[in-house]
């Protein structure tokens, strides 16, 4: 399948990476000039409306992997999101009419602070963060992203979880009149995705409202969506408009569709196989010779990393569990 750059993006629309890590430099720079009029004090995020808009105020995160980040024509289209069609390009090119805002998430169970809130009530208490994160798919493709975003576990305690809480579940938004791929019966709607109450307070994911220092754009889950890097594509849910605080495991969307091959877990694993194909290797998008957007059967293979890399911050969260059975 030959992956093409849609005919209505202008190049003066593509971000490069010169020029936005050239961005990024006079950003922080302008940012450390301004520091001595905010006296040390940590304004909050705004998260403009418009889209491809800048965000300001970003920081950049210790968490970030080293690896030059894909294209930002790659990442907005070829995706993943069902919502919006099965095809690589679906979301791309049916999702432009949407429109994200004004948005709220309706918090509830176990939890002290429970409610609707408007996003801007989320997020305005925290920082923007850029985290250059891996992106592993269970195709066995990958990206690397420059996401923006705001650390999940400082969101868990801005709720105060309550002892009951053993998993934070998620939910996107089910409107088949705004999301055409939900008229299918591919998946049970609306989406559901969960982790453990651990995994939510580790460090490393993110709520993420941004890509390469912009507003998210629709096709990749504007306007705010979950990243868990060390974990396969389909966890990192799009569209979220409830957190759940539950004393029970819920059952995920792709272990309602396919449970013989989409676990609870979805940690990447290069040891357990999906039952169709090998996950042992990767390709990288746009990683073909020549660069740019390229077939995925021409972009290089490359060794799946387990947890994609992040063990060192993250295996012991799996301790005692056998990730065989557990995938």
């Amino acid at each position: 399948m030959l992956i093409r750059k849609p005919a209505d993006i202008r190049p003066s629309e593509i971000t490069s990476r010169e020029n936005y890590l050239s961005r990024r430099k006079f950003i922080q720079s302008t940012a450390l000039a301004g520091s001595s009029l905010i006296a040390g004090t940590a304004a909050g995020a705004i998260i403009p409306e418009e889209r491809r808009a800048r965000l300001t105020g970003v920081e950049t995160s210790e968490f970030s992997t080293s690896e030059a980040p894909n294209s930002y024509t790659d990442i907005t289209t070829y995706n993943n999101y069902y919502e919006f069609g099965t095809n690589k390009d679906d979301p791309f090119r049916n999702s432009q009419e949407f429109e994200p805002r004004p948005w709220s998430i309706t918090v509830s169970g176990h939890a002290d602070k429970t409610g609707t809130f408007n996003l801007e009530d989320i997020v305005k208490p925290h920082v923007l963060q850029e985290r250059i994160y891996r992106l592993r798919c269970v195709e066995a493709w990958s990206m690397v992203i420059p996401w923006v975003g705001i650390p999940l576990a400082d969101v868990v305690k801005q709720f105060a979880p309550q002892s009951a809480a053993k998993y934070v579940v998620f939910r996107t938004l089910n409107d088949r009149a705004r999301m055409p791929g939900q008229r299918s019966r591919v998946l049970r709607w609306p989406y559901i995705e969960a982790l453990t109450i651990a995994e939510a307070a580790n460090p490393l994911p993110i709520l993420a409202v941004g890509l390469y220092g912009e507003v998210l754009p629709n096709q990749n889950g504007a306007p705010i969506r979950l990243i868990v890097p060390w974990k396969y594509g389909f966890k990192s849910i799009k569209g979220i408009v409830s957190i759940d605080f539950s004393e029970t495991r819920p059952r995920t969307s792709w272990e309602i569709a396919a449970p013989h091959e989409y676990g609870f877990y979805a940690n990447v694993n290069p040891n357990v196989d999906h039952p169709r194909w090998s996950q042992a290797r990767e390709r990288r998008i746009g990683a073909a010779t020549g660069g740019g957007l390229q077939s995925i059967f021409g972009a290089k293979k490359q060794a799946t990393l387990m947890f994609n890399g992040y063990g060192e911050q993250v295996a012991h969260l799996y301790d005692g569990l056998d990730l065989r059975r557990n995938f």
